[in-house]
């Protein structure tokens, strides 16, 4: 039986296979004409939520975002930046190349492995980064323009995305050892603490989807400021086999870990609510559980969370 949420979500998806028209929006956003959360989330929502992915939405989503992987100029492959595209062309192949990120992180994450389109866009992907964490963008990768800062339009840093991709594929892990490498000691790095906004031709974006270094931020008490984001960083270097490097990344967890109880359940002092995001980036995978005031509720997600981070950590697990 189809949890309420789960039939929330498929039943806003159109015949298209995209929800809002759209490919890359976490929330539904005024200024970007974005109505609805954006394909992407939504499908890796499905996936969190457990639906399986025989299923007709999946279904419906997977032909459209194979065909953005390839050369085909259908106006419906832009999504959100479908009416500017023949004015801006480059413009819109900038945008069009993160709807690619968007869509492999999201058809690794739903077992395409071994797919040759995804094995193909996804090593253009990891190539593109690997070329900006060598080359000196990597240490300053921002540009001053209009009395802030913007990234670089050269730039191509790891994004939430990518990263997702990566830790579903192990197989392009192997083969990409040395990138594996640099891509750790990059996100090892504090992040800038400078705000900034990302150009796209003559428009700009939030940078919510760039990772430039360790995202983690501790408060006064150490423990991380965005508990759902800390922990889905923590998950994806894991399942990179970077958490090592990342000495932010492991102190968190260490902490999370140090308040669980002799049962294995997530249990700190005090817990008088479920933890907020305070990223829309976590929306696919945070909350699972509904907040529904008992304690159960309140614990649940992260002891989930952390249960998956064990497991790709390699650690056994007892079920009772």
């Amino acid at each position: 039986m189809l949890s309420d949420e789960v039939t929330a979500v498929t039943t806003r998806q159109q015949e298209t296979g995209l929800w809002g028209a759209n490919f890359l929006a976490y929330v539904p956003s005024e200024k970007e004409k974005t109505t609805e959360v954006g394909t992407v989330a939504q499908y890796r929502r499905l996936i969190q939520l457990g639906l399986p992915t025989s299923t007709r939405p999946f279904r419906l989503a997977d032909r459209i975002m194979f065909r953005t992987l390839s050369r085909d100029q259908d106006p419906l492959l832009y999504g959100e930046f479908s009416a500017p595209r023949d004015e801006e062309p480059e413009t819109a192949e900038t945008y069009r190349n993160l709807i690619r990120d968007g869509v492999c992180a999201a058809l690794a994450e739903a077992g395409y492995d071994e797919d040759p389109r995804l094995r193909g866009a996804a090593h253009k992907i990891i190539s593109a980064t690997s070329a900006f964490l060598r080359s000196p963008l990597a240490e300053d990768p921002f540009i001053k323009r209009g009395g802030g800062f913007q990234l670089n339009p050269d730039a191509t840093p790891p994004n939430w995305w990518s990263l997702a991709m990566l830790a579903a594929l192990p197989s392009l892990q192997r083969e990409r050892g040395g990138f594996l490498d640099r891509l750790g000691q990059y996100l090892a790095k504090p992040a800038p603490s400078n705000s900034y906004m990302i150009p796209i031709g003559h428009r700009t974006m939030k940078p919510l989807h760039p990772v430039l270094g360790d995202p983690i931020e501790f408060d006064s008490k150490g423990m991380p400021k965005d508990v759902p984001l800390a922990l889905h960083f923590i998950e994806l270097m894991a399942g990179m086999g970077l958490l090592a490097s990342a000495e932010n990344a492991t102190t968190a967890l260490i902490r999370f870990l140090e308040e669980m109880d002799s049962d294995g359940v997530w249990h700190p002092k005090n817990l008088r609510s479920q933890p907020k995001a305070g990223s829309p980036v976590t929306y696919h995978c945070w909350p699972l559980a509904t907040d529904d005031g008992g304690m159960t509720a309140r614990q649940a997600d992260i002891t989930f969370r952390l249960a998956i981070i064990a497991k790709r950590l390699g650690w056994e697990l007892e079920f009772s």
